[in-house]
């Protein structure tokens, strides 16, 4: 029975950097053949994940449309005004059949009408693989102002997970 126990114990702690509620994920660098920032192609670090409470999308292209609901509700509300909030938009390149050159090109296109959001290419799965998320899927994340998980949510948000989320963010801005 201890042995078990104790083999129980080491499997968990193989788990340590998953996106975990209340904890703050490994360090990410996403940067040359892996991808980066979606504007100049300069390196993507989660250590930039900090001062603000930050919104992560991490979405597979095939399903940039299953969490647009929460994506213009928190548009509504409205939170850069208040400070404090920012976005970031990383695409799982890798999840997808699309050709990359089509979908970096609509991500310029995106910086561009939303030069406030960080826009991220991740041409191979990279959070997928460090942070544990859900594959060839939509995965929000919701970090407070010192890059701790505050939410987590892989697949579509249901009403009661936006209006969570939407309390989390109000108590932490």
């Amino acid at each position: 029975m201890k042995k078990t126990v104790t083999i129980l114990a080491l499997l968990a702690s193989l788990n340590l950097w998953a996106i975990s509620v209340g904890d703050k994920p490994k360090e990410v660098t996403i940067s040359g053949d892996n991808g980066g920032m979606a504007k100049d192609g300069s390196a993507w670090s989660s250590k930039s994940i900090q001062d603000k409470v930050y919104v992560m999308f991490y979405v597979d292209p095939d399903e940039k449309d299953l969490n647009e609901a929460f994506s213009d509700a928190l548009k509504a509300k409205k939170y850069r005004e208040k400070g404090s909030y920012g976005s970031i938009a990383v695409v799982n390149l890798a999840a997808t059949w699309k050709p990359n050159v089509i979908i970096e090109s609509l991500l310029k296109s995106k910086q561009k009408e939303f030069p406030e959001t960080i826009y991220v290419k991740d041409k191979n799965s990279v959070l997928v693989k460090e942070w544990e998320l859900a594959d060839d899927n939509s995965d929000i994340i919701i970090f407070d102002k010192d890059g701790t998980v505050l939410f987590y949510k892989a697949g579509k948000m249901q009403d009661a997970d936006m209006q969570k989320a939407f309390a989390i963010i109000e108590e932490h801005i």
